[in-house]
């Protein structure tokens, strides 16, 4: 069942700053998904409007909710997509799959033999700068390479008590985090399925875990070469999010782009090219509402792993 507009009802499990300040608003202006109901670990997590259940169990047991978003860390992830699945309920999972591959696997495996729908939240692939773009991709010509920057600065007091930061809670640092939002979304606008991969990894600045660095090479269909680069340790007042493609007609810049923003700038072959201002995680919501969304990262996890 579905709310009387028609909405997909959602419960959310995890109740940080993504679905705080991105997931729970989004789905208010969102056509045909809604928000319902809320589980988090911590009782003192509220958010106004959802109905707080005390375990994960009532939260897939509630029958007002159609499908889970998946918005708890990591390694989190496995336990509240099974337990959904069990129950009979889609599920939009925040990226990446799990902290492990193993993880990974058994939550596709949950799905599939529940019959249920499973697709991982990659909100970059619904930025409406990048949907400009993918309409444009044409003007040039054949693409030969993509070249991505998407970095931050997490320092060491704001992640003290932060689970991005401790291995065992995210499954790795700045490469799992921030990799897959850029390799999806070239995976999106170049219409080719990533082939293989190769990174380096860095622990330059901060004294955490994890790593705070790495720069990804990459092939997809096609022989397309991408590069990224992806980082914890970017000052946050310098550029630090750009997404370039270069083909044999032009180039394509889109700046301050990637994030969860809608904002930012984009050019084909030096114009600029107007677009909605528009969140990316309204549309990823309707358009999972609509079915239209089924992929996971699976395959993306796979040719991390020996780079973790």
């Amino acid at each position: 069942m579905s709310a009387a507009n028609g909405a997909m009802r959602f419960g959310i499990a995890g109740l940080g700053w993504v679905a705080r300040d991105y997931v729970v608003p989004a789905m208010a202006e969102a056509r045909q998904a809604t928000a319902v109901a809320s589980f988090d670990p911590d009782p003192a997590a509220r958010i106004e409007g959802l109905r707080a259940h005390a375990s994960l169990e009532a939260l897939v047991g509630d029958p007002e909710v159609d499908a889970v978003y998946v918005a708890a860390p990591n390694h989190r992830h496995r336990e509240i997509v099974a337990a959904a699945a069990r129950a009979g309920k889609d599920v939009l999972c925040e990226k990446p799959m799990a902290a492990s591959l193993e993880d990974a696997r058994a939550m596709v495996h949950a799905c599939e033999s529940a019959g249920v729908r499973y697709a991982t939240a990659f909100d970059q692939r619904f930025h409406p700068a990048h949907l400009a773009l993918r309409e444009r991709i044409s003007a040039l010509g054949r693409v030969t390479v993509a070249r991505v920057v998407y970095a931050c600065w997490v320092g060491p007091d704001w992640a003290a008590d932060n689970w991005r930061a401790d291995p065992a809670r995210a499954g790795g640092g700045a490469l799992i985090d921030l990799a897959p939002h850029g390799l999806d979304l070239l995976r999106m606008l170049l219409g080719g399925e990533l082939e293989e991969v190769v990174a380096l990894k860095q622990r330059r600045v901060h004294p955490y875990a994890v790593e705070d660095g790495a720069m990804v090479a990459a092939r997809y269909a096609g022989d397309v070469l991408a590069s990224l680069h992806v980082a914890y340790n970017h000052p946050e007042d310098l550029p630090r999010r750009r997404l370039e493609l270069i083909g044999t007609d032009g180039m394509a810049v889109a700046t301050d782009t990637m994030g969860q923003d809608p904002g930012g700038r984009l050019t084909v072959n030096g114009r600029d090219v107007p677009f909605a201002a528009t969140s990316p995680f309204t549309a990823q919501l309707d358009a999972f509402a609509r079915d239209e969304i089924r992929h996971d990262d699976l395959h993306l996890m796979e040719l991390l792993e020996p780079w973790r």
